[in-house]
């Protein structure tokens, strides 16, 4: 019976073969356990000696770290293992024995796995995390389809900025300038406005000198853009959807949740409503804390941290003043000095995963604005078409998938939460 080491607890008391490779062995007399992998799990394989003969057990003990082969045997029933089974192998198969595998099970520097980034991903933890990062693309995908979102994919290289500023990777587009997206948000206005709810989901681009354990110059993100919808009704769709993907990840990633230690009780509270505050509050009680932080400053690591810890759920701070943020938010019409826009901050010092806003959709605000950051008809004429041709409340949001992905694992630093990280002095692998 071909299997696969996810569904072995599907055949107990049977007979299987896989293909798998080697993680780790040990032996004990005439006992060699072999920890075994196939890219969907891992499981024990027992081998005795009297069982398969002299000749296979000496290949088993000294089989290299990382050999592929085809392994033959029962399944097991096993209360004591991760995966509720274990395998009595009856034979196996080499496909190739490795040479020296360079990660051992001794402890390496980061650098040193960085380099090996292609051959760290097999090990458990960074394997549990990629597939927690995949149930959450996977739990994305369903929100969405659900709730009646289709997927729109802007492009990668674009003419301009989608928030005006300077932190981006510059190319050559024949014999124009051109630029690696930022975010694909200003192209979902334009689907939202045919379709009326839509997302995107992929690359995006920062040229930022960072080397903080949030930050990544090439990263994921998902980015929901909604029609006749106000800043209310967007905060609803973010807490609804972040609930959705944290339940997900507690309903099919409990082994991957703990191989990687995760304190899964604090996950178990993300249900919404989350609660909201202003980013006046936010100012006072980080005063109050003893921040040294003043009206019209944009937050940092430590600001947001702290104010996560009041919270045991992630806290929207809204209204922030508007000279500081992006020039398509709308003015609040309660409080014009702030815009009608939120970050979500995440708990246990996370910081922010989504940034979201109501846009504007006034056509003389937005020809206003264009001259206040002195944007180009030319570049950007398109988008103030939106506003000329059926404009309507609209609102959106983008969630930063690397973050989302390290804070619901709980991994220290980012750069382990994406397969092939690129980092300020990092573009290999």
């Amino acid at each position: 019976m071909k299997a696969t080491i996810e569904r072995l607890n599907q055949y107990i008391g049977q007979e299987v073969r896989f293909g798998a490779w080697l993680a780790n062995k040990r032996s004990s007399g005439k006992i060699a356990f072999l920890q075994l992998r196939d890219g969907t799990g891992f499981v024990q394989g027992v081998i005795v000696k009297n069982d398969v003969g002299e000749e296979l057990f000496a290949q088993a003990k000294n089989l290299p770290q990382e050999s592929s082969l085809y392994v033959d045997g029962t399944v097991k029933e096993d209360d004591r293992s991760p995966t509720g089974v274990e395998l009595q192998v009856t034979g196996f198969e080499i496909i190739q024995e490795a040479e020296a595998y360079p990660i051992t099970p001794k402890e390496h520097g980061t650098e040193f796995l960085m380099d090996n980034r292609h051959l760290w991903m097999r090990s458990r933890k960074q394997h549990a995390l990629l597939r927690i990062r995949d149930e959450i693309i996977q739990a994305t995908y369903a929100f969405f389809r659900e709730n009646q979102f289709i997927k729109v994919d802007p492009p990668i290289l674009t003419g301009s900025s989608a928030e005006g500023t300077t932190s981006l990777f510059h190319t050559k587009y024949f014999d124009e300038d051109a630029y690696l997206s930022q975010s694909g948000q200003l192209y979902m206005e334009a689907a939202a406005l045919a379709f009326q709810r839509v997302f995107s989901f992929g690359p995006t681009f920062r040229a930022e000198k960072s080397k903080t354990r949030r930050h990544l110059i090439e990263f994921w993100m998902i980015e929901p853009e909604m029609a006749f919808c106000d800043h209310n009704e967007s905060l609803e769709i973010q807490e609804q959807y972040v609930s959705h993907v944290v339940q997900a990840v507690l309903a099919n990633c409990r082994q991957e949740l703990t191989t990687l230690e995760r304190d899964t009780s604090k996950l178990e509270t993300i249900q919404a409503p989350f609660p909201r505050i202003t980013y006046d509050k936010a100012v006072e009680m980080l005063q109050e804390a003893g921040y040294e932080v003043s009206w019209g400053e944009d937050f940092g690591a430590p600001h947001e941290t702290y104010i996560a810890e009041q919270f045991q759920k992630p806290v929207f701070i809204t209204n922030y003043p508007l000279e500081i943020k992006a020039f398509y938010m709308k003015p609040d019409p309660d409080y014009p000095e702030t815009a009608l826009c939120a970050d979500l901050i995440a708990p246990e010092g996370y910081g922010e995963i989504i940034g979201g806003s109501q846009r504007i959709d006034d056509p003389q605000l937005m020809k206003q604005r264009y001259e206040e950051h002195n944007l180009s008809e030319e570049a950007y004429g398109w988008y103030l078409d939106l506003r000329k041709y059926g404009t309507v409340p609209h609102s959106g949001f983008g969630l930063g998938l690397e973050r989302t992905v390290g804070w619901i694992a709980g991994t220290e630093h980012v750069r382990e939460t994406i397969p092939f990280p690129r980092l300020l002095n990092r573009l290999y692998p």
